[in-house]
């Protein structure tokens, strides 16, 4: 049903079925409903007619299925959004974790322990260079013998992380097989500007819903589900609703999150440039794995010179080249176009001009100008480099 009709089925339950006609107006300013009206006939009903004012806070919206003194039903609370672009590896046997823990940035032992059951990471080559970026789900809910977890990938690298897994097997008593049967989602708040980790998506059948975690990147980026193919969210997530994919990776774009080859392009992108650490994607404490020796050498002198930041461009841009530079007013080359959907995107650029207008030349032999945006998540430390 549209808001119109809402509103108006709420107002005609009020004035006890009159022949009336109401015509609402929806402002959004500081997350309040406002609504006025005009009636047809006189005897217009005064706000002390009404059961309450006319003014909607979204916080008093009812649950999905129940109905409020004025019977208004709760829009849903979460958007669902298919990810074709990742695939999903099940890493399965005893060694999982001691086999994970030496090729992957981050710590196996926070899965393990129990404290979360996701977990972002890089997977890095001998140079220090990132290769892969995954999310890695725990399966063992309750267990601290971590056996079995899901890998997520990029889908155009999905052959090559299962070599990259398989040649660094060795003697590990595990298993790699792709999960063809299983597909992801990620489930973002409609409501935007409100704390996402305050609200849970709520699943009628658990037993639907294989994996459902915060994602472990930021609170921005919701939730994250796994599924068999066969099962549609919106059918066992309460007050839930499928999106178009597009949407899903502007949001990202325009919070300044990358994800997959294409933002992160193997052998090229570095894990602290790519913002590993506000990602949560790193530890420094866990000892040896494959690249360490460059990344925490980086780290540890504390300079980081560019980073992967969103950006803004002035107009659309048809076929725009990964890898295009980037410059400042004064004409010097200050970093370059990683990767963007519509006017959004990314770009690793030099952290002393972002607070500059850049300009990026594009094969259509135009000039196009970007603005240069430093995420909200970032630490605070981190937004005056």
């Amino acid at each position: 049903m549209s808001m119109k009709g809402l509103f108006s089925g709420a107002v005609r339950a009020v004035a006890g079925g009159r022949n009336t006609t109401f015509i609402p107006r929806v402002c959004f300013s500081n997350r309040v409903f406002k609504a006025t009206s005009s009636w047809d006939r006189p005897g217009r009903l005064t706000s002390s007619s009404l059961p309450r004012p006319g003014h909607f806070s979204c916080s008093s919206l009812p649950r999905p299925g129940r109905l409020t003194s004025s019977s208004l039903p709760r829009p849903g609370h979460f958007i669902c959004y298919s990810l074709p672009s990742r695939n999903l590896v099940q890493i399965h046997g005893q060694d999982t974790s001691a086999f994970l823990q030496g090729i992957i940035t981050n710590d196996m032992n926070l899965l393990g322990e129990g404290r979360q059951r996701s977990l972002y990471a890089h997977m890095l080559n001998v140079k220090g260079r990132t290769l892969y970026d995954v999310i890695i789900y725990s399966l063992n809910e309750s267990s601290a013998d971590l056996n079995s977890v899901v890998l997520e990938c990029d889908s155009s690298l999905l052959g090559a992380v299962v070599q990259h897994l398989t040649m660094y097997k060795i003697r590990r008593r595990v298993t790699v097989n792709t999960c063809a049967d299983l597909s992801l989602w990620a489930l973002l708040p409609q409501e935007t500007r409100s704390a996402p980790q305050q609200l849970k998506p709520e699943p009628t059948s658990a037993e639907k819903a294989l994996v459902l975690v915060e994602d472990p990147r930021t609170d921005l980026m919701g939730w994250r589900l796994v599924a068999r193919n066969s099962e549609n969210p919106p059918d066992f997530i309460a007050a839930c609703q499928q999106g178009d994919p597009d949407e899903y990776h502007s949001h990202r774009y325009k919070i300044g999150l990358p994800e997959g080859a294409r933002d992160l392009p193997p052998g090229e992108a570095l894990p602290l440039e790519s913002n590993l650490v506000f990602m949560n994607g790193i530890s420094f404490s866990k000892g040896c794995y494959l690249g360490q020796e460059l990344t925490a050498r980086t780290h540890h002198t504390g300079v980081v010179r560019k980073r992967l930041v969103p950006v803004r461009l002035s107009s659309p841009v048809e076929s725009l080249q990964a890898g295009a530079e980037l410059r400042s007013p004064g004409d010097k080359p200050v970093g370059k176009y990683r990767a963007g959907l519509g006017r959004v995107g990314l770009g690793l650029v030099r952290t002393a001009h972002t607070d500059e207008t850049l300009r990026l030349a594009s094969s259509q032999d135009r000039t196009v100008t970007l603005e240069v945006s430093v995420p909200d998540w970032w630490p605070e430390d981190t937004k005056s480099e």
